[in-house]
This record gives C-alpha cells, structure tokens and sequence, in this order.
C-alpha cells in the first residue's frame, strides 16, 4: 500500500504537524492525484489560528496541482472543458463542491453561498475520512463531483499556482459581480495575490489604468516587474492614506476611479475606498474574507457618490475552468512565475512563517 505524507493542523495555534497516511483506492466516480504543489493562502493562517469554524485534526491545503495518480471506477473521462482525461495528466481542481439543494443552491442560484459545501483543506477532517483531503500533501483523493481541469503542457505549474486561489476569486467577482469595462480606470486596493490578480485581470479585461495601492514597497516593486498595475502607490510610505488619495485624484484627472476593488482585508480599507471612486463609480469589495472586526465609515459618501457597492464571495468549479482557460494570456502579458516561493513539504513551518511576515507574496509547498 503507498502511503503519503501530509501536513496536518492539530490543534488551533500550535504547530502543524507532519503525518503519514495510507493512500486510499480512487472513490467511485473520484480519482487520487498525486499533488505537485499546494498553495499557501492568508485564509490559511487564518485557520491555523482558529478564526474560522472549522473541524480538526485536518489535512490543510485548499489550492493546489497535480498529476493524475488513479481515476475511480466510474470517473468522468474528461475533465470540465470535454478534454480527455488520463492517468499522468497535469490536473487542477476546485476547492469547493456545491450540494446543489441548499435554498442558496437551488432556488437563489448561487452556489459560493452553498450552506453545505465541503471544501478540501478547510472543513474535511481526517476522521471523516478520507485522511488525505488537503492539497497540502503528496497526494489528495478527489471525491466524485469536484471540478477538475486539464493543464495545457506548455503552461508552467508553478505560474498557475501563483494565483490558484485569487484568480479564479476574481473570475467570479469580476465576470458575475462587477465586470470591468472597457476603458475604465482601475484602483486595486491590496497587493497580495488577491489584488495582483485583480490588478492583471482589470488590465485583461481592457482597464485604461490600473492604479495598484499597497504595500511595503517591495510588494509593489515586484508586481511592476511582473508587469502588473500601471500606477503603484505605497499606503505604508510617508503621507499614508491622504497622500494615496491625493495621488489617485491626479492619477484620474480629479474625478476618481470608474471601479475600486477593495483586496487588502484590512477593515479599514473600505472607509478610504468610498472615497477613491468616482460619483457615479462602483465599489467591488473581495478582501474581506475573514472577520477581521468593524471598521467606521461614512455612509454620506456612498449616496454622495452614488456609489455601487458589491460583495463578492468565493468561487465556483466554473471560475476554475474560466482561470485555467486564460492562464496562456495571462502567462503571456505578466511573469507570474516570479511571484512564487517553494519550499518543499517538510518545510511547511518556515513557508507559513514568511507568509504570516509578509516575506513573500506566494509561498507554495512542492513534492519533487
């Protein structure tokens, strides 16, 4: 029997642990795929903390790619886009299944708000079974249901795995909630993946500028030479958020932006946010993904501005399958490569510790 290695949270706050588990047959209509890389995502740290409601002892890992290990009896031949799918092919695959009947499911049509979903990584503890059921690890079981899609062979793992998880929260956020329209002006706030992945699909899309606030300056320095973002302007240098405002005005001819798309998760990045859009402009609110508390804002300059505001939550198999299907436009238009840091598996504890300094702008655990 193969057995897997597979990094666990125990318990909320303490190291994780390292563990080894027996590799499983493939479920019927499911498959195990022996995984390359897994991703570290803030919400992750969020976990380990405790944060979210979430049950333990648990296999971590809700981003992540892989080569087909075994397809289960009954398993789709194709993968989500109709491409056929075998043993040995490269392979991502959602986070998240849907149960399809919820209320949210069913009748509201909107199933990132699935009041049943199961995630890999996030609510599939080991003593559910299967042990292995985070990207975390040397190989996952997918059960029957989950999306899983193809990689073309000229796409770099690593480059699809720099934005596994923000870009196709921001497929959905910008296809379904807000779209970027040809010609606007753009302001990300937040210069992690999330808001790299909303500044470059804002460029995509046909954005005039993309103005990209953040910070430290590394963080921004990096994304320029990605070629990500037109404008960079530093939150965290001197003059704070009034000299970013002021710099925003210039930047947009003293109107302000068509569209702010708040990524930073800080509370209270929402209040300086109302105040960077344009009357008339629209503000798509992502980051806030975790309850980082309440923050004071001033609902005079959302009816001032006549501002629509929009939350966006998630993502669905679908929003995998459209990331995947631009990964060559966007591998062709942003060195997305450059944005990743790999540590091997056994060194978990040092890749967590740079995301939670900020250190790197995406750390991903890789099994050579």
């Amino acid at each position: 029997m193969t057995r897997g290695k597979a990094v666990v949270l125990e318990e909320f706050g303490k190291p994780l642990a390292l563990r080894e588990y027996e590799v499983p047959a493939a479920p019927a209509g499911g498959m195990v795929v022996a995984c390359r890389h897994g991703g570290i995502c803030g919400t992750d740290l969020h976990l380990q903390q405790g944060h979210l409601p979430i049950p333990t002892p648990l296999v971590l890992g809700h981003e992540g790619l892989g080569t087909v290990h075994e397809l289960g009896a009954g398993a789709p031949a194709h993968d989500a886009t109709g491409a056929a799918l075998r043993t040995g092919d490269t392979v991502m695959w959602a986070s998240s299944i849907a149960c399809g009947s919820c209320v949210p499911c069913r009748l509201h049509r909107e199933p990132t708000l699935c009041e049943n979903r199961r995630t890999y990584g996030v609510n599939r503890s080991t003593t559910d079974g299967p042990e292995l059921s985070g990207a975390w690890a040397e190989f996952i079981v997918l059960q029957a249901g989950t999306t899983v899609v193809r990689l073309d062979p000229g796409i770099d793992p690593i480059a699809a795995m720099s934005l596994a998880c923000a870009g196709p929260t921001i497929v959905h956020a910008l296809y379904e909630r807000r779209p970027v329209r040809l010609g606007e002006i753009v302001v990300v706030q937040g210069s992690g993946p999330v808001g790299l992945a909303a500044a470059a699909f804002a460029q995509l899309a046909g954005a005039a500028k993309v103005i990209l606030v953040g910070g430290p300056d590394s963080r921004l320095a990096l994304a320029a030479a990605a070629g990500i973002g037109d404008v960079h302007l530093d939150v965290t240098a001197p003059g704070g958020a009034e000299a970013v405002a002021e710099r925003v005005l210039a930047e947009t001819g003293g109107a302000g932006a068509d569209l702010v798309i708040e990524c930073a998760g800080v509370p209270a990045a929402v209040a300086q946010g109302l105040t960077l859009a344009r009357r008339g402009g629209s503000y798509l609110v992502i980051g806030q993904y975790t309850d980082a508390g309440d923050t004071l804002l001033n609902p005079h300059q959302i009816v001032y501005r006549q501002l629509d505001v929009v939350g966006s939550w998630a993502f669905t198999g679908a929003h995998l399958v459209e990331y995947v299907r631009l990964l060559p436009a966007l591998t062709a238009r942003f060195d997305l490569g450059s944005l990743v840091s790999s540590y091997p598996l056994d060194d978990h504890e040092a890749a967590l510790a740079a995301v939670a300094d900020g250190a790197v702008m995406k750390a991903v655990l890789t099994n050579r």
